[in-house]
């Protein structure tokens, strides 16, 4: 299993099996994410000793990468390559060696932005690579145990046996709130333990991205304006993507705006969710909906004294996103709203079913509570399974016969 080292803790990550199953697979496995996230602890600990680490923030090695690729990629045994997007252009260098001698691991690259939405990355390693995503900790990997919520579980059992399966979970009850102050990063997530702490943290992370990381995607100028549109979309999570609102509040151009909410997209810092758009009957919304790639750095971005209920949409969204991009099996997730006001939050599509999922930050669910999730139910008939409602009670039971209300800490 592959660890994040720390003073007390060896915390295990979801995404590691995935990791092991590629590189037995293909010649060059990408993992991306967010800066901090522990991209780097995770690749150094795949195989003591095994392969050739080479980290881009060496500012040797950086050079050596700008005027001579090949010595960094060349040789016999498998090669690491740390923060590959500091130099797209090794990547070339990787695709000469791969269809040179191509075998299974050979190369384990990481970046802190997603490769393939980067307009400086001319190669994308097409056919000669697979890319997973390593987000900040789930509330699982941060308890040490490695996993990510009951996602794979509920989709494998029966509906009617939903109920059982929640109720054989160990309760490990927290304040949500809490959870999404920390958010996901392991320093501030595991390692610190005060608010206080924490701020600091944040702070000095959304420093250095804006001073040094956004440079290595896109030359930004007006760092202030840029700053004042991530507080604009951390004060906006959960909503409709509306560029022109954001341009109207920020007091920035429309393309600014969609220039810079591409380059958050491309850091791992915005997330935004698509709709689910297989139209039956109703007319639906299609525009995304936008979230943050961590509550944490969202909250104190957004400068929010308490979490709302959003935020808990986006840490039920966060474990979904964790999930999905280290499953081996085809997963999507969106979200449902029709013209009428009708909404599921978030909609599982996998296996040729859905599983529609409801966040309510209430500790009395009600009947009225599941309207949503059955009228989503009767749009898709039995492509649907049943609907789950997360709420931040201790109820554990079936609203109606298709809606089963779980604790949110029972599932994630």
């Amino acid at each position: 299993m592959i660890i994040i080292h720390s003073v007390n803790n060896t915390l295990p990550r979801l995404v590691s099996r995935s990791l092991q199953d590629h590189l037995r697979v293909m010649p060059a496995v990408v993992v991306t994410g967010a800066r901090q996230t522990g991209k780097s602890t995770l690749v150094q600990d795949l195989t003591p000793g095994g392969r050739r680490y080479v980290s881009l923030d060496d500012l040797d090695a950086l050079d050596v990468a700008r005027r001579d690729p090949e010595a960094l990629v060349g040789g016999e045994r498998p090669v690491t390559l740390d923060e590959v997007q500091r130099e797209p252009g090794v990547l070339h260098a990787v695709k000469r060696e791969i269809d040179r001698r191509r075998r299974p691991g050979r190369f384990l690259l990481t970046g802190s932005a997603n490769l393939l939405l980067m307009r400086r990355v001319s190669e994308s390693l097409a056919g000669r690579a697979s890319y997973l995503t390593l987000w900040p900790m789930t509330r699982r990997e941060q308890r040490g145990h490695g996993c990510c919520g009951l996602w794979e579980e509920l989709l494998g059992t029966r509906d009617r046996d939903w109920l059982d399966l929640v109720a054989m979970e160990p309760d490990q009850q927290e304040d949500w709130r809490v959870l999404a102050g920390r958010g996901g990063f392991p320093v501030p997530a595991v390692h610190l333990k005060t608010a206080a702490e924490r701020a600091i943290w944040f702070d000095g992370y959304v420093r250095t991205y804006l001073e040094r990381d956004l440079q290595e995607i896109s030359a930004i100028a007006a760092l202030p304006d840029f700053r004042r549109l991530m507080r604009a979309a951390c004060l906006r999570l959960g909503g409709l993507v509306n560029q022109t609102d954001l341009s109207r509040d920020v007091a920035l151009p429309q393309p600014t705006v969609r220039r810079y909410l591409n380059l958050l997209e491309t850091s791992y810092l915005l997330v935004r969710l698509p709709a689910y758009a297989v139209n039956r009957t109703k007319r639906l919304i299609k525009s995304p909906k936008l979230y943050w790639g961590d509550t944490g750095v969202a909250r104190y971005l957004a400068g929010d004294a308490e979490p709302g209920g959003v935020h808990l949409e986006n840490l039920v969204l966060h474990d979904l996103l964790a999930w999905r991009d280290a499953s081996l099996d085809r997963v999507e997730v969106f979200y449902w709203r029709t013209t009428i006001g009708e909404e599921v939050d978030f909609v599982i599509e996998a296996g040729g079913r859905l599983l529609p999922v409801e966040i309510k930050a209430t500790g009395h669910p009600r009947l009225g509570d599941a309207a949503h999730l059955r009228a989503f139910r009767a749009e898709y008939g039995n492509k649907a399974r049943a609907g789950l409602l997360l709420h931040t009670g201790t109820t554990l039971e079936w609203l109606t016969p298709d809606v089963l209300a779980v604790p949110w800490s029972k599932v994630l």
